[in-house]
């Protein structure tokens, strides 16, 4: 089965924040497994696909680049996007086809923006997804603390389906490259 890690808006300035806008929760925690998962694909020979919001910092600076602590090999590709979905207008769908890509590990920010569209439209789009349940992360919103936002979606989005493709959610220290989902298939 071919896979891939899709690592979107680990970006140095969404996740240290800046004067306007808090750091995400957790945030050395969430660098440190989005580097293991990057070593764990790296092992097996999976490839690695970073997405960048142009939103962030402007779309230029060390601020919009990957965050400075994670680890990007020099033959990963990446896209940058203009939306909220990483596939929208990005090229990221049609890369995938042509890659024969069956299943797609997700981790990133911010959760109930950016993780969550990326999870439902890979799904709908014939992909098995994984999203690493400590691999994505966002900040307070006005009615709900990050680490409920992080929860409600880990809960929302394990098992959740569109006709033959699921998403389930496992933390990085368990095989996310060994996909579990037809234990999901009736």
């Amino acid at each position: 089965m071919k896979q891939l890690l899709l690592v979107i808006d680990a970006q140095q300035e969404l996740i240290e924040g800046n004067q306007e806008e808090a750091a995400v929760f957790n945030k050395e925690q969430l660098v440190s497994n989005i580097n293991s998962a990057v070593e764990k694909a790296l092992t097996s020979n999976i490839p690695i696909v970073f997405v960048r919001d142009l939103d962030v910092a402007g779309g230029k600076g060390d601020g919009f680049q990957v965050h400075k602590d994670i680890y990007v090999p020099a033959d990963v590709n990446i896209f940058d996007k203009a939306a909220t979905n990483s596939f929208h207008g990005t090229g990221l769908l049609d890369h995938l086809k042509i890659e024969g890509t069956e299943h797609v590990v997700i981790m990133g920010c911010a959760t109930q923006h950016c993780i969550d569209s990326a999870v439902r439209t890979a799904t709908i789009s014939g992909l098995d997804v994984t999203l690493v349940g400590n691999g994505h992360s966002t900040k307070d919103s006005e009615s709900l603390n990050a680490e409920q936002i992080i929860k409600h979606h880990n809960e929302t989005l394990h098992g959740h389906y569109n006709v033959d493709h699921f998403s389930v959610v496992r933390d990085v220290e368990e095989d996310i490259f060994a996909p579990n989902h037809d234990s999901y298939r009736e």
